[in-house]
């Protein structure tokens, strides 16, 4: 049987998706290398820098890396990726930052290395006297700086300096929830606890844990803040979030209402658990002005600074992070895919990759539901072909996103699916008005008051409405279990994170058939199609298949 990897010189990696061993190889390698393309036969991975040095920050080595391109590949490696690899592998642990003598010591296994870096212009304003040929003193306030610009130079510094305990706080897990089930945590989740927390030692306290939508990673952060017992600071998407992690809290810890404060627009409590947006963080009244919330990070001492939906973190929080270095931090999301490709800036100052669970892993197991995903694809009609033609890149893509003959599809699926638990999500707020004055449904977008945002969603999960149209407010942190079909209609260009954000919503496990369907339409031959593709790689990587199919084939399917 022929192998169904092609390893090839420039580092990329191309995997024949008809082999009888597809998955096994796929399940390998995106341990390792970072999927590029994804059309039908011929799936292209690359190994990157980044994508080695979080492999071996969660434990791989050279070695299980080198074997498994051995074992898919079709052919004998070529020696110029054998040593990048090798190369690459071997750089992550050469820098490492300790303490010593109440001094922060920048140390290397090779002192040319390090004569390099100190010589290097961007890395010398971080760096103190030489002590020995093998150890510098770094400015202990710029410990985040000197790892985001060694990075950049290809230098991956392993932080081994340790953390600030914070002020204590008694926290501890319920065997029995306050809402009266039984409260266990699952073994993945408790291996991703595992993987921060290191036994308390100096690997553990700084890292991301990346786990599905829908699997628990609230509940992840919860169990870390248990084992550390220390004041935490956790920082969310939206207002909705706060009261998500707060009620989670209280129903799964012995923690009590005056335990936990909400910092956003309506709220300015400070406690010991204190949650707190990333919009009110960022907030400044005027736009060159001082960020007007920030000293919160310094309001209390703080043990650990949970960063929800990592992927989104706003450039200013980035910055402060840098200065909080000795605080513990731990980044929470489904995908570390960033579309501006800053993860390198995720990987030095929250810190490396400490856990990842494939989808389909848990999927199989059942903690979260089985989903179909389906992309229908319409023509553009006649009526709008000229301007399109003429349209700028941005307007050609608004035009075939907002494709009017995409409401007989939506009304399809709706029948398709009646008595099922719908979300209708859009990026454009006229096309979803549309949508929701047809068929008489309630509409959430940003600016749907907070109190309307939670009385709409309670209604949904009791059932007393079932098919709301969203926003991409909904693309991060709402809870609705029961949700198991999902409409897209419009997106946020070629974006792989919103994608696996919105399949997200409808992952949670369902009682009976614990299924959830996935559609997205999109108006063929244009650029509306190409951006499809490439929202569907990270769930390609995942192992979903997107069905498609025609207006005329999915209409007959629906008869």
């Amino acid at each position: 049987m022929s192998k169904p990897v092609i390893v090839q010189s420039d580092n990329t990696l191309l995997l024949e998706v008809n082999n009888p061993d597809f998955e096994h190889a796929r399940d390998e390698i995106s341990r390792f290398a970072e999927l590029e393309k994804s059309p039908e036969h011929i799936h292209t991975y690359r190994i990157t820098p980044l994508s080695l040095w979080n492999a071996a920050s969660m434990g791989l080595s050279l070695e299980e890396v080198l074997s498994s391109l051995k074992q898919h590949s079709r052919y004998e490696l070529p020696e110029l990726v054998i040593n990048t690899i090798r190369e690459q592998f071997q750089r992550y642990g050469i820098l490492k930052l300790i303490k010593q003598d109440d001094r922060l010591i920048l140390t290397s296994k090779k002192p040319l290395i390090l004569s390099e870096i100190m010589a290097h212009k961007t890395v010398k304003p971080f760096l103190g006297d030489r002590i020995t040929e093998v150890s510098v003193i770094v400015k202990p306030e710029l410990r985040g700086h000197i790892k985001q610009s060694l990075i950049k130079l290809g230098f991956p510094v392993e932080d081994l300096a340790g953390y600030a305990d914070g002020d204590s706080c008694d926290i501890r897990l319920r065997e029995i929830a306050r809402r009266g089930q039984q409260f266990t945590v699952r073994e993945y989740q408790q291996s991703a606890i595992n993987a921060f927390y290191r036994g308390g030692g100096l690997e553990g306290g700084s890292g991301v844990i990346v786990l599905p939508c829908g699997s628990g990673k609230t509940i992840v952060g919860i169990g870390i803040m248990a084992l550390l017992k220390t004041e935490t600071l956790i920082l969310v998407t939206n207002t909705v979030a706060i009261r998500q992690w707060k009620e989670e809290l209280l129903d799964k810890t012995w923690l009590t209402e005056e335990t936990i404060g909400e910092y956003s627009g309506e709220k300015k409590e400070i406690r010991s658990i204190t949650i707190a947006t990333y919009h009110i963080l960022t907030y400044r009244r005027e736009k060159r002005g001082e960020f007007v919330h920030f000293n919160l990070f310094m309001m209390k001492n703080w043990g650990l600074i949970i960063y929800d939906e990592v992927h989104l973190l706003p450039a200013p929080v980035f910055r402060f992070t840098s200065e909080i270095q000795s605080k513990r931090r731990l980044g929470l999301t489904a995908t570390l895919v960033r579309e501006d490709g800053l993860e390198t800036d995720v990987f030095s100052l929250i810190g490396p990759k400490k856990f990842d669970m494939p989808w389909k892993t848990l999927e199989k197991s059942s903690w979260i539901a089985e989903a179909l995903c389906t992309e229908i694809r319409l023509e553009l009609p006649e009526s709008l072909r000229a301007h399109y033609a003429i349209a700028s890149d941005r307007d050609k893509f608004r035009i075939a996103s907002e494709n009017f003959r995409k409401i007989d599809i939506i009304e399809e699926i709706l029948k398709l699916h009646a008595g099922s638990s719908i979300l209708i999500i859009g990026q454009y707020i006229s096309q979803l008005k549309e949508v929701a004055n047809r068929f008489q449904l309630p509409l959430i977008t940003g600016s749907t008051p907070v109190h309307e945002r939670e009385a709409l969603y309670g209604k949904f999960n009791k059932g007393e409405i079932n098919t709301i149209v969203v926003s991409k407010v909904a693309n991060f942190s709402i809870d609705l279990p029961d949700a198991n079909v999902a409409i897209q209609i419009s997106g946020t260009f070629g974006s792989r994170q919103e994608e696996a954000q919105r399949l997200g919503r409808i992952l949670r496990p369902k009682h009976g058939e614990n299924r959830a369907y996935f559609y997205t339409i999109i108006s063929s031959n244009t650029v509306e199609e190409k951006f499809a593709h490439n929202r569907q790689l990270f769930l390609t990587e995942q192992g979903y298949a997107y069905l498609i199919r025609n207006e005329e084939t999915f209409k007959e399917l629906c008869k």
